[in-house]
């Protein structure tokens, strides 16, 4: 039979990079299996907050191209199927009630086992389970029965879910037992830790889908870089495509220990999907980020260093930084200019023809053996002064798209400034 796997996030904000990371393992496997990967909203009110977190990782998903089978579900929407089951527990004598709830008797002899998997033959004994509270007072189910009730009606085949869920197993088996349920394949992934071997939080950079795609990763690039936390295809591939993940996938290879989110090899493999876009796309999505960021600058000049940024940045948000002189002024430090070669640069540039990149790249060679200094030394002065950085694209083309009249205007700015 093909596996039906769930996701069930929690609405309580951003959706967690490390959720993103299990949702994709869940869809890797059904949509490789041929079968489905739903979504459930483990909602526990209806307030405002809750729907706009819930939009939120709909949108965070969706961006990542990890769209789920059929209709988003509800944890409220089951309530009163809950209540149902917990009160036909009681009358079968498998919970009883205790101070207005209801609890779930555990067996008190034996084990609990189920071979994970991830981590292989795990089991617990059963008289170390408590008996849960599994319907409140108020009638509202609580997580460990309310989840294996409605991975029960949903036919869920597989739960998939982050080790900090294996204590919660013994007991949903037990549930979904009482139930009269089939039990589901568990396996459990490796939680993600920052590079300092702790709990991924904060202080480690981004932590919500929303944030990496604010900041500039392209979808596909994060989507390879998640897939490898905590699996592998081998020793030595890194670059995949979404078909090939799909196609390659398997929990023979996905580890139990914790995985490390490497922001630095993150940034590397962005890079690489950067530089293998093609030049139109690349400089669409560039427009598109910058849109989305509310920056106004020119779409026209914004194409048009396409070409001499993709080979230089590793995300669409170091774009803003390395080309902003061109859409705006800028204040060079003066400790870094040379009046005298300033001069020198303007009455050479000024009498360059056409000012393009070729041209001013000649010209300015010849005025560097003039000078009798390195180009290095000599072209630096001229890039602090007109881009404001010692940082920027190539000097020539930078020199070309702003143009002969505001690359004058900026070296004289300098020279005088210095005067």
């Amino acid at each position: 039979m093909a596996p039906i796997v769930r996701m069930a996030p929690s609405p309580t904000g951003l959706l967690h990079i490390g959720l993103a990371r299990t949702f994709l393992f869940n869809w890797l496997f059904a949509r490789q299996q041929g079968g489905e990967c739903r979504l459930r909203i483990e909602n526990t009110d209806t307030s405002r907050e809750v729907a706009e977190a819930t939009e939120q990782i709909q949108r965070s998903l969706r961006w990542l191209g990890l769209e789920w089978d059929g209709d988003v579900t509800f944890q409220l929407d089951r309530l009163e199927r809950c209540q149902a089951e917990a009160h036909r527990l009681v009358a079968e004598g498998k919970a009883y009630e205790d101070e207005g709830a209801i609890r779930f008797r555990m067996p008190d002899e034996g084990i609990t086992e189920w071979d994970d998997l991830v981590l292989g033959p795990v089991e617990f004994r059963n008289e170390e389970l408590s008996d849960l509270v599994i319907l409140r007072s108020d009638g509202r189910p609580l997580y460990n029965f309310a989840s294996p009730v409605e991975d029960w009606v949903d036919g869920i085949t597989h739960v998939l879910r982050g080790s900090d869920h294996v204590s919660n197993t013994p007991s949903q088996i037990n549930i979904l037992r009482a139930l009269g349920s089939e039990i589901p394949r568990y396996g459990h992934v490796p939680m993600i830790n920052g590079e300092d071997r702790k709990k991924l939080c904060k202080r480690h950079g981004a932590l919500s889908v929303e944030e990496f795609k604010r900041a500039g990763y392209l979808r596909e690039a994060l989507m390879n870089f998640l897939a490898l936390l905590g699996w592998s295809y081998d020793d030595k591939t890194t670059i995949m495509s979404e078909e090939e993940l799909i196609e390659r996938f398997s929990f023979d290879r996905v580890q139990a220990s914790p995985a490390v989110f490497d922001y630095q090899k993150l940034d590397w493999m962005n890079g690489v999907y950067i530089r293998e876009l093609p030049e139109g796309e690349f400089a669409d999505r560039l427009v598109a980020w910058l849109r989305e960021q509310g920056y106004d600058w020119d779409e026209e000049l914004v194409r048009r260093t396409a070409p001499i940024v993709q080979e230089k940045i590793s995300t669409l948000g170091a774009y803003p930084d390395f080309v902003r002189f061109l859409f705006e002024e800028v204040a060079p430090d003066t400790d870094l200019l040379d009046p005298h070669l300033l001069k020198e640069a303007e009455s050479t540039l000024a009498g360059v023809e056409p000012f393009s990149a070729d041209t001013i790249e000649t010209a300015l060679r010849r005025l560097a053996e003039r000078v009798d200094l390195s180009p290095r030394k000599a072209f630096q002065p001229i890039r602090v002064a007109v881009t404001g950085s010692k940082i920027s694209p190539g000097l020539f083309e930078s020199l070309e798209l702003l143009g002969r009249e505001k690359s004058l205007a900026r070296i004289r700015a300098a020279a005088s400034e210095l005067a």
